[in-house]
């Protein structure tokens, strides 16, 4: 599939004839901007913007409503929902939550778990991945490959059903698969977002369900580039952003099992959250399914943008693009390496399966001005400072320092991602602009 960058509507020129056919998954952009941020933030596709116009005439209430505007607003809000949950691989009795974006998800997640849950992480999350989970959760080192990831996780849930089982003089042996003794959880990224580097989910939920334990996983790096499917990867929850998978408006989902969200107290308290309110204080029955963790009027707008890209990737050539973008990450990672004054920073080894993100450090530089003269001289935008994983950032920072003997690296440093709509200009005019910095 060829993959256009598409200025948006009101930068387009005046034309004469018909204009050029859009396809749903070009992205709208600025003329002359380089673009490679996608990973804080990608551009809008088509698709959203052309489901978002299309329902603006009609936006009405969800949920609340008889007339006929309501109704078609009811009825894309929950066809929506029904779209995301196909294009995740949702389960029958999984529940498709709408949410601002995936920390919103996450700490929805966190206020659901029942008491006394037990969450282990890797110290190389996201915060969103770190700061909601409650004291007494168990952070485990970065690994240095996948499969080390995989034995570090066993050994720490041996232990801890060792030492529940040791508290409670438990006798009965352990079933795999089912939830034993205090319940656990593991929060886990699928993709980096500080070197796009993808995390060995499906070997991390074989581990959790030996030892009884739920998996979580943070999708919001990892969706956008591959397919990732809920059942497939038999993990119990999957927490997603719009805002990354090209679908802007202010959504993302909370995919997963039905029980510890029907069993929680609301995550927000209000209209449509409630089954019955009566006239007492604490006369209150909250509703079950979605509902129950969706009070106010929702983001309609949000859902359907998110829907309709999922539904735009669903029919696309999902290896294709992938093998688009792989192409043009080889060829960004090695025209860095091939730059003396920079140094790429990476957990895995070089060779390890990663998404659109390069993080990297201008020797003898400050990031922020580096990032601040790419923009002001080359039209070129990409992140700079520790990307929001400030423990994992600074570990690779000191690593990178140690690996590359240079002891001018700066503090921080700069992240290039790709995706729908980057080309090869991006990144040679990338490259070429690394090269001239004083």
């Amino acid at each position: 599939m060829t993959v256009t960058l598409v200025p948006p509507p009101a930068a387009q020129p005046t034309r004469t004839g018909p204009p050029p056919a859009a396809g749903p998954l070009d992205v709208l952009g600025v003329p002359g901007q380089v673009n490679l941020d996608y990973a804080a933030t990608a551009p809008c596709a088509r698709a959203a913007a052309d489901a978002v116009t299309e329902l603006l005439p009609w936006y009405a209430s969800v949920h609340r409503g008889a007339g006929a505007l309501s109704r078609r607003c009811t009825l894309a809000y929950e066809r929506a929902r029904q779209t995301v949950g196909d294009f995740f691989g949702a389960r029958a009795d999984d529940h498709v939550i709408f949410t601002r974006n995936t920390t919103d998800a996450l700490n929805l997640l966190a206020r659901a778990m029942p008491a006394g849950t037990t969450v282990i992480t890797f110290g190389g999350e996201h915060h969103a991945n770190l700061l909601p989970w409650p004291r007494g959760s168990v952070r485990l080192p970065v690994p240095r490959e996948p499969a080390e990831a995989v034995r570090a996780l066993a050994a720490a849930l041996g232990e801890l059903r060792r030492l529940d089982a040791a508290g409670s003089q438990a006798s009965r042996p352990a079933r795999p698969g089912v939830d034993q003794g205090p319940p656990v959880l593991v929060a886990v990224t699928a993709a980096s977002n500080v070197t796009g580097e993808r995390w060995p989910v499906a070997e991390l939920a074989r581990v959790a369900r030996r030892y009884g334990a739920r998996i979580a996983v943070d999708a919001a790096q990892l969706a956008p580039h591959v397919p990732v499917d809920v059942a497939a990867l038999d993990v119990d929850y999957l927490a997603v952003s719009g805002h990354k998978l090209y679908a802007p408006f202010g959504a993302g989902a909370l995919v997963g099992r039905a029980d510890w969200l029907d069993a929680a107290p609301p995550y927000l308290v209000g209209g449509g959250a409630t089954s019955h309110v009566g006239a007492a204080t604490h006369d209150v029955r909250w509703a079950t399914g979605p509902a129950r963790h969706e009070a106010g009027t929702p983001n309609l707008l949000g859902a359907v943008a998110l829907a309709a890209v999922c539904a735009a990737l669903a029919d696309a050539d999902r290896a294709a693009l992938h093998d688009a973008e792989q192409s043009l990450l080889a060829r960004l990672r090695e025209g860095i390496a091939a730059l003396p004054h920079v140094v790429e920073l990476r957990t895995f080894g070089p060779g390890a399966p990663r998404v659109g993100i390069v993080s990297f450090v201008v020797a003898g530089r400050d990031s922020a001005e580096v990032a601040a003269e790419l923009a002001a001289s080359h039209d070129i935008g990409l992140r700079d400072g520790l990307f929001c994983a400030h423990p994992l950032a600074r570990r690779l920072l000191d690593e990178a320092a140690a690996r590359s003997g240079r002891r001018d690296l700066p503090p921080t440093a700069l992240r290039a991602s790709i995706g729908l709509g980057s080309t090869t200009t991006h990144v040679d005019r990338l490259l070429t602009a690394l090269t001239t910095l004083p």
